[in-house]
């Protein structure tokens, strides 16, 4: 039920109703010339209507018929080719705000975008149709395709955290977004950004270690924003949990001021340490390392500089809160490594705001030991090293200056319009999706038996199936007959009965990683002095994404996918490293590489033998998952023995690859399905604002089906057609059946007649009448008239 302050909820207990609304278009309020309207809300499904376990998506739709003002009529304001001063308000993409309530006061009831309007000459009316935030998620679904999940042989995503990627594609957020999504050579960039919503793949770079499921889970519970990774242990040769990507793109060091930052809840968790590692590809076998690690039981944090082998340099900074405030912190760490030499002490500088939202400033520090020093070289990966729940992982490049507490806090950036349910369907490996962002959605909500939509406020809610997995106790709402209810319908099918209910789902245990496309450059391209050059490869479908290549140099060289620069197209000439930026993303088809040179020479893609040196090693599974099925049935139940054996086998696809996840799916559909339960259709009822879908009413009518009951709403239809007046309609399916049945005093008939047929003529009988075989051959009685003929 929607909150409402006490003059409206005064207003709907005495069961007055003075209606009253308010429409706006794009924000200018058209209130008083709409002459009527209808809102309709309800949970699409391809289960049994009646099944309890309901999914799929619900897309709001307003239609709203407008009058013209003054002395010009609403055609003349509103049609499609009436003046833009006043047309616009009502043009298709256009914003619809609407309210509804009593005298009490109004309640938001929709909040969406026109999708179109007509206009009859010769009247005075306008009819607009619009639809929710589902308009918003019309954009083409993109999800990446990581192969770390089949590599490591662990899930990598999951479906929540697919839904979470649309959601944020289309620009509805659930936690701080990206910084920098958009890569323009003079702007910074976003190259690893890990909401960690139920998976470790990445919007932004490549998920390359995968921990072990068995030391973390996703929670919601402690979150800083909406779901978080939290470690149960640590992995037996670590004391923390582990994860790395590879960013998109691999920037230059020195050359690049990097900003890495998390959200923690230090309250959530196996110990007290969170730490972001930046591992550089240096020339030869050792490895740059950047790290800011944060201990809140000492109050302490740490920046390091030097190598991940053990030497360099750190300093550190005491902030009493960090140990005496329990909550959700933002920890970033600035790495300042622009430098015009080929080798660099950094700069760094610690970011901290608090559970209170206070930011606690850091001065920074530069590096004067010469064990810190960075040379030549490439950004490698994004390392998190955590014992706390963590969130929002994110790590960014081409900063002009070390951002303030605003900026840092990305205060008016975003908006949080998202919520998401529990984590499920573990995912080895992202399925492929084609259509739009919400026709992805619905199929995502189908095969998990989930719900997708948008509040009476446009804010985004995914349910789960465990949403319904338990019956209620108490209503949010109760409705008689002898108040609130005008009409009701009950219906009860045996289509609703599922008692066998099957779940397919893909198993990937046996998949392996192996080799797909190997490209060689058959040209040594040349990148001019801080340009950039563009190089397009195809993918094929079943190839999955891949990092930006790895830079050669003469002591040591990256198998598979590399690429080697040198300051002159020609043998021999000497590899140089940590001077070109590389971009690599998948476009349409193609893996779309960005060469940028940072410095003012010209180099070329040539290898030590004078050939081109960018090689290109795509991957793919070893091979296709297996289909398998999880069921669920219990063998002379008490349902089978009254309705007999329903079977119901859910769609086949790939958002399943779990046995557990499939056994849940099919056990919840079984649970849901065993006794057909109830559907209340056609409820007509006292008009309330507050009513939600998915909401539970206690539904009371002494007049008619004598019935007391708990039922949920699965569809509310609104109309007001005439001023004063609104009429609104539920669809309820109950949350429960009225018991097993009895057949009292009854004696079910057996499903064939279990009576003998009619013996017939036997043989005495007929040789009685036919004494010879030629006294019955001259009858022309076939066998059948003889035995039946009862001589």
């Amino acid at each position: 039920m929607q909150a409402s302050d006490d003059d409206l909820t005064r207003t709907l207990r005495s069961g007055s109703r003075v209606t009253a609304h308010t429409t706006r278009l794009g924000g200018r309020d058209v209130s008083a010339q709409v002459q009527s309207w209808q809102l309709e809300r309800s949970y699409s499904t391809d289960l049994p209507d009646a099944m309890r376990a309901f999914s799929g998506s619900s897309a709001a739709q307003l239609q709203l018929q407008v009058s013209g003002t003054g002395d010009t009529s609403a055609p003349a304001l509103y049609s499609p080719w009436a003046p833009r001063s006043t047309g616009d308000a009502a043009r298709p993409g256009q914003s619809v705000v609407h309210r509804y309530g009593t005298d009490g006061g109004v309640l938001p009831a929709f909040r969406g975008t026109l999708r179109n309007r007509s206009a009859a000459s010769g009247t005075d009316s306008v009819q607009l149709t619009a639809l929710d935030g589902a308009e918003r998620l019309r954009g083409p679904a993109d999800l990446p395709k990581p192969y770390a999940g089949f590599y490591w042989r662990r899930p990598v995503a999951t479906a929540t955290w697919c839904v979470d990627e649309l959601l944020r594609q289309a620009g509805l957020h659930s936690c701080p977004p990206p910084r920098h999504p958009e890569f323009d050579p003079a702007s910074p960039l976003t190259v690893v950004y890990a909401s960690l919503h139920g998976g470790f793949a990445a919007t932004y770079g490549q998920p390359e270690v995968v921990p072990d499921p068995r030391h973390y889970g996703w929670s919601r519970d402690g979150a800083p924003h909406e779901m978080a990774l939290v470690p149960h242990a640590a992995a037996p040769d670590t004391n923390a949990l582990t994860a790395t990507w590879f960013p998109r793109s691999r920037v230059t060091v020195p050359g690049s001021r990097l900003f890495a930052e998390a959200w923690v809840n230090n309250a959530v968790g196996f110990g007290s340490t969170v730490a972001l590692e930046l591992d550089l590809n240096r020339t030869g076998t050792e490895t740059g390392r950047l790290r800011i690690a944060v201990d809140f039981s000492t109050g302490q944090v740490f920046m390091h500089s030097g190598t991940r082998e053990g030497s360099g340099w750190y300093y550190s900074w005491g902030v009493s809160a960090l140990k005496e405030k329990r909550g959700v912190w933002h920890i970033g760490g600035l790495f300042d490594t622009v430098s015009a030499g080929t080798s660099v002490l950094p700069t760094v500088q610690p970011f901290l705001t608090g559970p209170d939202g206070k930011h606690y400033p850091c001065g920074p520090a530069t590096f004067t030991d010469a064990t810190a020093a960075q040379p030549a070289a490439e950004l490698y990966q994004l390392r998190l090293v955590t014992q706390l729940a963590t969130e929002s992982v994110q790590l960014s490049t081409g900063l002009p200056a070390a951002p303030t507490a605003t900026e840092f806090a990305q205060t008016g950036a975003w908006a949080k319009e998202v919520r998401l349910d529990d984590a499920i369907l573990p995912l080895h490996a992202i399925p492929r999706v084609s259509g739009s962002q919400w026709e992805v959605l619905t199929q995502i909500a189908r095969a998990s038996m989930s719900t997708a939509e948008f509040d009476e406020r446009g804010v985004f809610h995914w349910r789960n199936y465990t949403r319904f997995a338990k019956p209620p106790t108490a209503p949010d709402l109760t409705l008689t007959s002898v108040r609130d209810i005008a009409a009701l319908t009950v219906t009860e099918e045996i289509d609703a009965c599922r008692n066998y209910c099957v779940q397919p789902y893909k198993d990937w245990s046996s998949v392996k990683v192996t080799s797909g496309t190997t490209y060689h450059d058959t040209v040594v391209r040349e990148i001019p002095g801080n340009a950039s050059v563009t190089l397009k490869y195809v993918l094929a479908d079943e190839e999955f994404d891949i990092g930006p290549p790895n830079v050669d140099d003469d002591q040591s060289v990256a198998p598979g996918f590399s690429v080697r620069f040198a300051a002159a197209n020609a043998a021999g000439a000497t590899a140089v490293k940590g001077a070109v930026d590389i971009l690599a993303r998948r476009e349409e088809g193609c893996l779309v590489l960005r060469l940028t040179n940072r410095t003012a020479r010209r180099l070329y893609t040539v290898d030590e033998d004078g050939r081109p040196s960018v090689h290109i090693q795509t991957l793919k599974p070893s091979t296709e998952p297996v289909e398998r099925q999880a069921t669920s049935w219990v063998p002379g139940s008490t349902s089978e023995r009254y309705y007999g054996r329903q079977e119901y086998c859910a769609e086949a696809g790939d958002w399943v690859q779990d046995y557990r996840a499939a056994q849940d799916l099919a056990d919840a559909m079984r649970a849901a399905g065993q006794y057909p339960v109830p559907v209340l259709g056609d409820v007509e009822v006292l008009y309330d604002p507050a009513i939600q879908l998915g909401d539970v009413v206690r539904v009371v009518d002494t007049s008619g089906a004598a019935l007391d009951t708990l039922a949920w709403v699965v569809g509310i239809k609104t109309a007001a057609t005439a001023a004063g007046t609104v009429q609104q309609t539920l669809t309820l399916r109950g949350t429960r059946t009225n018991g097993v049945p009895a057949d009292t005093g009854l004696t079910p008939d057996t499903p064939s007649d279990r009576e003998p047929l009619p013996a017939g003529a036997t043989y005495a009988v007929v040789a009685a009448a036919h004494p010879t075989l030629a006294d019955l051959t001259a009858t022309g009685s076939t066998w059948r008239q003889i035995k039946e003929s009862g001589l």
